[in-house]
């Protein structure tokens, strides 16, 4: 095994976590967790307040953190240098294409040096675009009468953690409704901001998920506030001026398994409140021109039923899987006969071809379509009649940005492949015109030529070909001798896009192959591509990503021993299953927030995310089936005698979706099990949640410390980059 050989060696001994066994019974099954103490008894309040952390698990996590320092130690500067790359390619004056709004247009950028995104608006500017036959928004640069109404610099000055969720305008454009994160633990807390005098006023709206959603009005806002299990339970409205405990209850969801989320339609005339699991949704629409509107059911929750909304009017046009529509259609009702009885189909389901958005204009309906992982927009006016917006290459991404104006022809989309960086294009659904609005500037120089990316496949063990988007340099000789990078999550039905990201030129320019698995539990290929990978059929995902480590030996990208496998949240959880699995494949892994400690996590219904989470995993607390499978492949469960990759676990203190805890039971399960190979190395970043650092150049930090673990684990710690 290539760990056997691994130059990360560490000057001190690791810590020793102590093992304190703690037995339960589930189903007549006696489980014994020597580790369970490393959950604090008062995790809600550490979410809160990480100085409330008990000493001896912050005792125990300092030491953590110190070893997993002095076995990166020598490759301090090697991180600094990956750093001063990858901000090399960042322009740091970076401004996002202004969104219009009638008489204005939104963007956000940032300073120079500035680690937090300045919120503006100036003054709109209609013009005729030559040669287009249509009147488009075109705007100016930042000079020509910017005013910064959030100042994310300043507001985060002076805070270890800060990170904006929302910023909302309002519709008569007089106030800002912004949200923000002050210790990683997504609790957020609303303020309004008076866009004349740039002050914020005395709301105060705390524990909310960040969104806003504004009565027409501009004199309330509606916002989810979470309960005390940090759940997004209840959707309340506040009217300004008054203090949050007068706030009017609008919708609260009485099943712990049902999250709650709010939004506004694309035409601006409802609040969209979606009650949802992983598998059944339920809409309400309420008027946001009524000061005290009641939510109406669009159509009641059906198990297996999942289905979003949008309006034309009184026409509904409805995004689902019912009929039996797997990769879900496009079906039409009217408002004052919303439900399911009502529905008349006005995109058809063709199975293999997933819809995974719509986006209602005056006259067009427009989706955001994937077949065999390739995306396409398809524009469609109201009479029927279509076409399509795509691109040649073999891998690449394609996203929808949603815009503030209904009465619009122009759509927003971005799109980029794994060598090309982002071009954002404001495309005519009328003269079938696009207009390139802004294409990704990479300051130190990139050239697309340079570099090849590939669409391939492997055969998993059942047969289904499983797709693999990669990445390398031109000039690679292609003979088994490259390091290779292999990313994977495989959870949720979530798409991982083959995008361009800067920051992965640094391995790549240093002779990596990266490379995307497209494992089942995405969307990939469909709908039931997730559905193939979730619940009993969980461990597709994980046969799935070491037959995609395989083919990719087996094409000559690379070797057993060589490959460094990446993933986060439940992709951690797959990291920690084919660390079990087939630890031989792997130099080393990366375990970023990992979602390790399944079973105990899915019997602990207390926590954030727990009953929501059955839908996707299965509840081993009810069935026997569900525990069984649970126990078969849970990373934590699993861990045996015998020699394992080097390992980097990272956690965040104050995430409330994959806890602390997780990582830390692993690593030192790990770390008293094994019987060679490793090291083992667990960092918890003690001012930070899931997504880590919220500053842009702060996260650059955690990207170096990844790939320099990477580079050690194959041996390319002093390799220089070309190009």
């Amino acid at each position: 095994m290539a760990s056997d050989r691994l130059p990360i060696t560490v000057p001190s001994a690791a810590p020793v976590a102590e093992a304190r066994p703690h037995a339960f019974t589930v189903h007549d099954r006696t489980i014994t967790d020597d580790y369970a103490w490393l959950k604090a008894e008062n995790w809600r309040a550490v979410l809160k307040d990480p100085a409330a952390l008990p000493d001896d698990i912050g005792a125990y996590l300092k030491a953590e953190n110190a070893y997993a320092d002095a076995a990166l130690a020598p490759v301090a500067e090697l991180r600094k240098t990956l750093v001063a790359e990858m901000r090399g390619r960042i322009r740091e004056d970076d401004s996002g294409v202004p969104e219009p709004d009638g008489p204005f247009a939104y963007y956000t950028r940032h300073r120079d040096g500035g680690q937090h995104p300045l919120v503006c608006r100036r003054p709109r500017t209609v013009v005729v675009i030559p040669g287009q036959g249509a009147e488009t928004a075109a705007e100016g640069g930042p000079e020509e009468g910017e005013v910064i109404l959030l100042d994310g610099d300043t507001e985060g000055a002076g805070l270890a953690f800060f990170e904006i969720a929302a910023a909302v305008h309002s519709d008569d454009h007089a106030r800002l409704a912004w949200s923000a994160d002050t210790n990683g633990s997504e609790l957020h807390t609303i303020r309004v901001r008076d866009l004349d005098t740039g002050l914020d006023g005395p709301d105060r709206i705390e524990a909310t998920t960040g969104e806003v959603v504004w009565t027409k009005d501009g004199g309330a806002f509606h916002y989810v506030q979470l309960d005390d299990n940090h759940r997004p339970a209840r959707v309340m409205r506040h009217r300004l001026g008054t203090a949050q405990a007068e706030d009017t209850l609008v919708y609260e969801e009485a099943d712990s398994g049902f999250f709650v989320h709010i939004e506004e339609t694309q035409s601006g005339d409802y609040l969209a409140i979606t009650a949802s699991d992983h598998e059944t949704s339920e809409v309400r629409l309420a008027d946001r021109g009524a000061a005290d509107a009641v939510p109406v059911v669009v159509q009641p929750r059906t198990p297996l039923l999942i289905y979003s909304v949008e309006n034309w009017g009184p026409h509904l046009f409805i995004l689902t899987n019912a009929g039996g529509a797997v990769d879900f259609k496009i079906a039409t009702a009217r408002i004052e006969a919303p439900g399911l009885a009502h529905w008349s189909d006005v995109v058809p389901h063709r199975a293999g071809v997933m819809i995974r958005h719509q986006h209602i204009i005056a006259e067009h309906i427009v989706r955001l379509e994937i077949e065999n992982a390739r995306p396409r927009i398809v524009v469609r006016d109201m009479a029927g009649s279509e076409h399509v917006v795509a691109f040649a290459e073999e891998a690449y991404s394609l996203s929808l940005q949603p815009g503030h104006e209904f009465e619009t022809a122009v759509i927003r989309f971005t799109y980029s492949s794994m060598t090309t960086p982002a071009e954002t294009y404001d495309y005519d659904c009328v003269t079938r015109s696009r207009q390139l609005r802004k294409r990704q500037a990479i300051p130190s120089g990139h050239k697309p030529e340079d570099y090849v990316t590939r669409r391939l496949f492997a055969t998993a063990p059942d047969g289904e070909t499983v797709p693999i988007s990669l990445l390398h340099r031109r000039d690679l000789v292609l003979d088994g001798a490259a390091p290779l990078l292999l990313y994977g999550y495989g959870s949720y039905g979530t798409l991982m896009p083959a995008a361009f990201r800067t920051n992965l030129l640094s391995l790549v320019d240093r002779g990596f192959v990266y490379a995307i698995a497209h494992v089942r539990g995405g969307t990939e290929k469909g709908w039931n591509w997730y559905l193939d990978g979730k619940r009993e059929k969980k461990p597709n995902t994980f046969s799935d990503f070491v037959a995609c480590g395989r083919a990719l030996i087996e094409a000559g990208y690379t070797a057993e021993g060589n490959i460094v496998a990446h993933g986060g949240s439940a992709g951690g959880m797959l990291m920690g299953a084919v660390a079990n699995l087939a630890p031989e494949l792997f130099a080393g892994i990366v375990a970023d927030v990992p979602f390790v400690d399944v079973l105990n996590t899915m019997l602990d219904a207390d926590l954030p995310l727990t009953p929501p989470e059955w839908p996707e995993w299965g509840n081993p607390a009810e069935s026997i089936a569900a525990f069984e499978t649970i126990l078969s492949y849970s990373p934590y469960d699993n861990v045996a005698a015998k020699a394992y990759p080097a390992i980097l676990a990272l956690g965040g203190l104050t995430d409330p979706r994959v806890t602390y805890w997780e990582p830390a039971k692993w690593v030192a399960r790990l770390r008293a099990t094994l019987t060679g190979g490793g090291p083992v190395l667990l960092r918890i970043n003690m001012e930070a949640g899931h997504g880590g650092a919220a500053g842009r150049f702060d996260r650059l930090e955690e990207v170096a410390l990844i790939y320099a673990f990477a580079l050690m684990a194959v041996g390319r710690a002093e390799t220089a980059p070309q190009g």
